[in-house]
């Protein structure tokens, strides 16, 4: 019986898809199996299980086996590249290799007699064995493999000083498919950024995943390829490629998958070479609903009923990379619509609001925040977002837009909402302009998720409970053990830890007088004010964080 008469067998395809798979075969030269997966009518899982019964070879689940470093050993890089051979286990003199081609199985017989081993073959997933070739054996290893085989790039043309060499190395097929792969591989991560690092002997190449930075895993020989990645990014972001002495910005626009994604590329030289930095904009995973961002009923609560208000200022305050703009956005995607003129002054526009007119700031030609805001308010705006408050001038132009009748949101870098009055006040607004304009302000932070595949449930230690995290005897958190889902982190994706307050009589009298942090906050506990840490040892008792997280982020 050949596949499709198994198929139909098994009920697994009907007459009609066997049909269109054997249509697909002869227009594009596919294997029957591949024309069938590729069609959707069946999974990869349900054709191997199909051929292990068949063949009568195990399957197995690659994310649950550990793999011995000598086993891999076991088989030459080039073999694994070409072939997508896994050796997984080793006993006896028999050595077991996962394939995800269960018609592959006369090249067993080439590893037999290059071996000198018994081979048995065990099938598993493409992407499973895909994720353990980028683990063990590097991100891009093919490609390299290939360069350095066919002589691509060899010696000192990889570390040319002539911009026209480098040029044509960067425009090398190889070394795009390189960058390509690089990219895309931190697309499927989630990764927020990408570094490059020049080191004497190493190029490194680490991702930003959940805000904490991961080695990837990269073979030695990539430092060879040095100046023609960089270079290939550079002309990628439209910059100087002959320009090595000075920083450089630039934009790339790319899509992966349907999905659109900008990268903002920053290159400053260094002792090394040229560094790079990439920030991965992904216009997929920014518009959010305020209840995704992690914010409870309350808190969403209280937060909707400030940005549903006629006028007032409302700052969103913490560091760089809590999650401020993303908020900002949620914010203005709830109260949106076509009877709401909302604008924006940003720097940079990171991603594209439908019905929102947005603004980029231009430092060259003089179009600052405080110009682009006394400018967009004669555009009759129910809404106005500035990107950041950095200086009087734009703090004052705010204050006297939240005065004359507009909602102004805007971000600022505080450690806590109480201190974002004061802040204003630090750069010269006078204390009765902010009291009576400013309606809230929500200092916020991300902590990184429980692995929901490796999660397990725990009773922790007295000595591991921080003294503030109020605990029943007896009760349970939650914590990742580490999986191949959360690269063996314990985490998988974030939340948002939220500290609103709401200005209130008592709050407007305190800023006037210059009280200290201490007093507002307890000014503003009768309008629900809830610190970090107070939002975050809820999250810890509710099983989406741990604490470590929740102490990394807060300060007591």
């Amino acid at each position: 019986m050949n596949i499709l008469q198994l198929l139909l067998a098994k009920g697994l395809l009907t007459a009609a898809q066997a049909e269109d798979s054997t249509a697909l075969q002869k227009a594009e030269g596919l294997r029957l199996d591949r024309a069938v997966i590729q069609l959707g009518f069946v999974t990869e899982l349900q054709m191997l299980e199909l051929m292990s019964e068949q063949l009568h070879l195990p399957l197995v689940n690659l994310q649950d086996v550990t793999i011995d470093p000598e086993t891999l050993r076991a088989l030459p890089a080039k073999i694994v590249y070409r072939k997508r051979f896994i050796p997984v286990s080793r006993s006896n003199g028999i050595l077991n290799v996962a394939t995800s081609d269960a018609f592959d199985l006369y090249a067993f017989d080439d590893l037999r007699l290059s071996t000198g081993l018994e081979i048995q073959p065990v099938l598993a997933l493409r992407d499973d064995i895909e994720k353990v070739i980028k683990s063990h054996y590097g991100l891009g290893g093919d490609t390299l493999d290939e360069m350095v085989g066919a002589g691509d790039l060899e010696g000192p043309s990889a570390q040319v000083e002539g911009g026209e060499d480098l040029l044509e190395a960067a425009q090398e097929a190889s070394v795009i498919k390189l960058v390509n792969e690089i990219i895309i591989e931190a697309v499927n991560e989630r990764a927020s950024d990408i570094h490059i690092e020049p080191y004497e002997h190493q190029l490194s190449i680490r991702y930003r995943i959940d805000g904490v930075l991961q080695e990837a895993s990269v073979p030695p020989q990539m430092h060879r390829f040095q100046a023609a990645i960089i270079s290939r990014v550079k002309i990628l972001a439209n910059l100087n490629i002959a320009e090595r002495r000075i920083p450089q910005d630039g934009r790339i626009k790319f899509q992966v998958g349907g999905r659109q994604v900008d990268v903002r590329v920053s290159v400053i030289p260094m002792l090394f070479g040229e560094g790079v930095v990439m920030r991965l904009l992904d216009k997929s995973n920014v518009l959010f609903t305020l209840q995704q961002l992690g914010m409870d009923d309350v808190t969403y609560a209280l937060f909707k009923g400030l940005i549903d208000r006629p006028h007032g200022i409302f700052l969103v305050t913490g560091p760089t990379g809590a999650g401020k703009t993303t908020t900002l956005y949620a914010a203005l995607n709830a109260i949106v619509g076509p009877g709401i003129k909302v604008l924006t002054i940003e720097d940079p526009v990171e991603y594209h609001l439908h019905g929102v007119n947005q603004i980029p700031v231009n430092h060259q030609v003089g179009m600052t925040f405080e110009k682009g805001l006394r400018a967009i308010l004669r555009h009759d705006p129910d809404v106005v977002m500035i990107g950041e408050i950095r200086d009087l001038e734009t703090a004052r132009a705010a204050t006297q837009a939240a005065m004359t009748g507009h909602l102004v949101l805007s971000t600022l870098h505080t450690n806590d909402a109480a201190s974002a009055a004061m802040r204003l006040i630090e750069m010269g607004v006078e204390p009765f302009l902010v009291s009576s304009t400013m309606i809230g302000a929500m200092a916020q932070r991300l902590v990184r998720r429980v692995c929901p595949k490796c999660r397990e449930d725990y009773v922790p230690e007295p000595a591991d409970i921080p003294r503030d995290l109020k605990l029943e005897p007896g009760a349970t958190l939650a914590r990742g053990r580490g999986c191949p889902y959360c690269r063996n982190t314990g985490y998988r994706g974030r939340t948002g830890l939220y500290e609103l307050m709401v200005m209130n009589d008592v709050i407007a009298e305190k800023i006037i007088e210059r009280a200290p942090v201490p007093q507002i906050i307890a000014a503003g506990r009768p309008s629900g004010l809830r610190l970090l840490r107070e939002d975050g040892w809820i999250k810890v008792r509710a099983g989406q964080t741990t604490p470590d997280e929740v102490v990394f982020c807060t300060a007591l």
